[in-house]
C-alpha cells in the first residue's frame, strides 16, 4: 500500500477536473483577483521594499517573472518572494485552512505560469491541487497550530505550493514525490513573529519554497519517499502531542473538493482574521444605537482560546502591531466606526481616543471549537457595557461577514478589488479585475502583468 508522501504526488501528477463545478472555479477565481488586489495594495510597504532589496542584491540576471505585476522581473522564486509579501503585508488577504492560502498559491501559480507560459486553465488548476493538498495535510492534526506556535500559512502553505508548482510544470510522479518531501524540509514560520514584517515574509517564503523545491527535483535532487508519514517525519514534527493522522489513506483526494467544504474566506477588514466577528458585532450595536466612544464604559469580547492567542498585541503602538490587537479593534470600530487601511497607521493608533477605546476591552475565552474552522471557537460574542448601567448584547457570532458560509456577493468583491487597486496609477483594475474573474480564458498567464 503506498504511503502518504505516494499517494500526494500521485494526486498531483494525474488528477483529472473534466467536470470542475462552477462554484470551485469561482471559489478558485476569487482568490486569485482578492490576492492580486492585496499584492498590489500592499506593494510600497515596508516589508516589499526590503524584500524588492534582498532580490536585487543576488544580482541573478535571471527575468522570468513579473514583481507586483510591474516592469521589473526576476528568477520566479524571487518573484514569488516579494509578490507572496506584498500579499499578505496588509494582512487584508483571503482565509481558509487555518491560513492563508491565496496568499501563497497565487504567488507560486502566477510566478511559474509567466515563466512557462501557462494558460489560465492551466494557473486554476495548479492553485486547485495545491488547495487540496493543504487541505489534506490540514485536515489531519486534530490540535490548532497556532497554538504550537506554527504558522500554518508557513508550515502547511510550502507543501502547498510545491504541489502546486509541480503540476504546473508536469513533473514525473518520482520527481512530484521529491519535491513534495522537499517543502517538507523547507517549511516554517512562527506565531511569535506576528505583529512584525515577518508574518508577511512567511508567505513570501513558503511560496518561493515551493518552487525551489520542484527546481531541485527536476535538477535531480532526492529527499526521502515518505517524509510526510515518517515517524520522524514533517506532520510527526509539527505534532509535538503527536494527535495527528499518519496512517489513513488519502484516496479520496480529489474524488471530493474540499474546496467546496472550506472554500475562501474574504477579508472585510485589514487585520487579523480572529478579530473579524467582534468587528462585526461592535458596528452592528454601534451603528443601531448610534453609539459615541464616550458613552462605552466596556466592552466585553468572549474569542476561542487560538484566537486568543494570536491576539498578542494589548496595547499596540505601530499600525503593524494593531493588525493583532483585539483591543485595537474594538476601539477603531467605536471611534472610527470602521476598520480600515486608513486606521491602521502609527498615526491614528496613537490618537488619544482609540486608546482610552482600547483600556476599555476586557477579553475572555471559550474553549469551544468550530468544526469548519478549527482555530476559531464555535461562537464569538460581544456585550458593550454602557455609562448609564445598561448592557447591549451581540448574541452568539457564528461567521464574520465575507466568510465561506457568509460570503460577500459579486459587487463587493469588486469593489474590494478596484479599492485595493485605486492607488497603482499603472494598474486599470476594472480590466484586470475582468480577466481574473474570467481566468479560464486567459490563454498566456504573463498577459496579466502587461
Amino acid at each position: 500500500m503506498p504511503g502518504l508522501t505516494s499517494e500526494l504526488a500521485s494526486f498531483v501528477c494525474d488528477a483529472q477536473f473534466p467536470d470542475l463545478p462552477a462554484r470551485a472555479v469561482e471559489i478558485v477565481q476569487s482568490g486569485f483577483s482578492d490576492t492580486i488586489g492585496t499584492m498590489i495594495a500592499g506593494r510600497d510597504e515596508p516589508v516589499v521594499r526590503i524584500a524588492r532589496q534582498f532580490v536585487a542584491a543576488r544580482g541573478s540576471s535571471v527575468a522570468e517573472a513579473s514583481l507586483v505585476l510591474g516592469g521589473e522581473k526576476a528568477a520566479s522564486a524571487d518573484a514569488a518572494l516579494v509578490n507572496g509579501a506584498a500579499g499578505h503585508a496588509l494582512d487584508f488577504d483571503d482565509v481558509a485552512l487555518g491560513g492563508h492560502p491565496s496568499t501563497v498559491l497565487v504567488p507560486a501559480v502566477l510566478a511559474e505560469s509567466e515563466r512557462l507560459g501557462a494558460s489560465g486553465q492551466d494557473a486554476l488548476i495548479a492553485y486547485l491541487v495545491g488547495y487540496e493538498v493543504w487541505a489534506e495535510l490540514f485536515a489531519r492534526e486534530q490540535d490548532a497550530y497556532h497554538l504550537k506556535g506554527w504558522h500554518p500559512t508557513a508550515v502547511l502553505g510550502t507543501v502547498g505550493a510545491a504541489a502546486a508548482v509541480a503540476r504546473l510544470n508536469r513533473l514525473s510522479l518520482q520527481q512530484t514525490s521529491h519535491a513534495i518531501a522537499l517543502a517538507a524540509s523547507m517549511a516554517g514560520g512562527l506565531v511569535a513573529n506576528f505583529g512584525t514584517m515577518t508574518k508577511p515574509l512567511h508567505a513570501g517564503r513558503a511560496a518561493a519554497a515551493g518552487i525551489d523545491a520542484v527546481r531541485f527535483a527536476m535538477a535531480g535532487l532526492t529527499a526521502a519517499p515518505d517524509a510526510i508519514e515518517h515517524h520522524a517525519g514533517y506532520l510527526a514534527a509539527l505534532s509535538p502531542a503527536g494527535r495527528v493522522d499518519r496512517a489513513s489513506s488519502a484516496s479520496e483526494l480529489g474524488r471530493k473538493l474540499r474546496v467546496l467544504d472550506y472554500g475562501l474566506s474574504i477579508k472585510k477588514y485589514p487585520t487579523c482574521y480572529a478579530t473579524h466577528r467582534v468587528i462585526d458585532g461592535v458596528l452592528d450595536i454601534a451603528r443601531e444605537r448610534g453609539l459615541k466612544p464616550a458613552d462605552v464604559k466596556q466592552v466585553r469580547a468572549r474569542i476561542g482560546v487560538a484566537q486568543a492567542s494570536m491576539l498578542r498585541n494589548h496595547a499596540p503602538v505601530t499600525g503593524l502591531e494593531a493588525k493583532f490587537s483585539l483591543e485595537f479593534a474594538v476601539a477603531s470600530a467605536l471611534v472610527a466606526g470602521k476598520v480600515g487601511l486608513s486606521e491602521l497607521t502609527d498615526g491614528f493608533v496613537n490618537q488619544p481616543p482609540v486608546r482610552e477605546a482600547m483600556g476599555k476591552v476586557q477579553i475572555s475565552t471559550v474553549d469551544s471549537q468550530c468544526p469548519i474552522e478549527p482555530v476559531f471557537s464555535m461562537h464569538d460574542s460581544v456585550q458593550i457595557v454602557l455609562n448609564d448601567g445598561a448592557t447591549l448584547e451581540s448574541g452568539d457570532i457564528r461567521f464574520a461577514r465575507g466568510n465561506a458560509m457568509a460570503p460577500l456577493k459579486g459587487d463587493d468583491l469588486r469593489s474590494k478589488f478596484l479599492d485595493c487597486t485605486a492607488s497603482a496609477a499603472d494598474v486599470d483594475g476594472a480590466a484586470l479585475y475582468a480577466k481574473l474573474t474570467d481566468l479560464r480564458s486567459v490563454r498566456n498567464m504573463a498577459m496579466l502583468a502587461r
